[in-house]
């Protein structure tokens, strides 16, 4: 951000003047800088922390001002001086605010609805996030836009540490708390892949695994969204039978995997024993009809036969009498609807299988 200063000037003064002004520290509480910020925002920004002092002693003296109330000014930009250093990660500049904001600066917000300590947890500025919780440890529990916690916010943007400072604090159920959609922390970190903070969050409570958002979606169905599986690893560890709970639409993980060709999550989950791989959705849907509803590419195939072998089927063929099928079996089936009259079996190569029932045994 620029820190060019615009001072108020009485008269006389263009704009031009005053953008090659220097910033002067000492030159009043008063003197305007950017976003209308005083010498105090300019210092916090700064990290200078002599400089901070020297603006709070003016303050102080300033029979029109209190320091407690320059301390706590926010700028056009709805920007303390707290919430300034707090974005920053200027620890000695926090801790000096501290000694002169009463309740009310702690929690003041800027614009985008954020207090100094959320600030200072999104931007995983663990050392500010832990002074500010020893100065009152109820910070914790505020609300920035939407209801989003500063534990949501920490787990969003993978900064473990203050994940793991907040939860050893938490003595209000912060761990449970949602924003208006219904996710909680662990469904962000779930969906982002940091997985350990997933773990840190089920230490904390297991029964995080089988919280629902708005739509019905476990922290599981949000991992089968992203693409790392150590986090559904460490979700099934702590609740195995979480894989099989349905969404709102009746959507298992299952369906969510394929749907979004996460072919690794596919595999491992069709690994796990409490996976019905024919679950129907609400619209009686199999995973194998969302396999089979994509556009033709390499994921997509790969994804069917995986779901073929493990004795998948489309809806319509649920109720048919059924001789499971192997991937080789299949590829058996459609050479002969290609050629009826070959028998050259080394044709198997052009499927990319193994052909155990050929004379010959070929390695792909």
């Amino acid at each position: 951000m620029s820190l060019e200063i615009h001072e108020e000037c009485g008269g006389g003064s263009s704009r031009s003047d005053t953008q090659n002004l220097t910033p002067t520290l000492g030159s009043g509480i008063q003197a305007r800088h950017w976003h209308n910020g005083t010498d105090l925002h300019l210092a916090a920004r700064e990290g200078d922390g002599e400089a901070l002092r020297r603006a709070l002693d003016e303050a102080a003296t300033d029979p029109t001002r209190k320091g407690g109330e320059s301390a706590a000014a926010a700028a056009e930009a709805g920007e303390t001086p707290l919430i300034a250093a707090a974005e920053k990660g200027h620890l000695e500049v926090v801790v000096e605010l501290l000694r002169h904001l009463d309740a009310q600066g702690l929690a003041a917000k800027n614009r985008a609805g954020y207090d100094a300590l959320h600030v200072a947890a999104r931007q995983g500025h663990h050392a500010v996030v832990q002074e500010m919780l020893v100065h009152n440890r109820m910070l914790a529990i505020t609300y920035g836009p939407a209801n989003t916690t500063p534990l949501i916010s920490a787990a969003m943007w993978g900064h473990a540490e203050v994940v793991k400072l907040l939860l050893e604090l938490d003595h209000s159920g912060l761990v449970k708390m949602a924003k208006d959609n219904g996710k909680t922390a662990i469904h962000f970190a779930a969906r982002q892949g940091h997985t350990e903070i997933v773990k840190a969050l089920l230490e904390k409570d297991p029964l995080l695994a089988r919280r629902t958002d708005k739509k019905g979606q476990t922290a599981l169905h949000m991992a089968a969204k992203g693409t790392n599986c150590d986090v559904l690893r460490a979700i099934v560890d702590v609740d195995p039978a979480v894989c099989m709970l349905p969404d709102r639409d009746g959507r298992t993980v299952l369906h969510i995997a394929t749907k979004e060709r996460r072919v690794e999550i596919v595999i491992g989950l069709l690994q796990l024993p409490d996976v019905n791989v024919n679950a129907l959705t609400r619209e009686h849907i199999t995973a194998y009809d969302i396999a089979e509803g994509m556009p033709l590419s390499e994921r997509s195939t790969e994804i069917k036969i995986i779901l073929s072998q493990h004795g998948a089927v489309g809806f319509m063929e649920l109720d048919k009498p059924r001789v499971q099928k192997t991937a080789v079996a299949i590829a058996h089936t459609q050479l002969e609807q290609m050629s009826t009259t070959d028998k050259d079996n080394n044709r198997c190569l052009n499927l990319g299988v193994i052909c155990w029932s050929c004379p010959k045994t070929i390695e792909s």
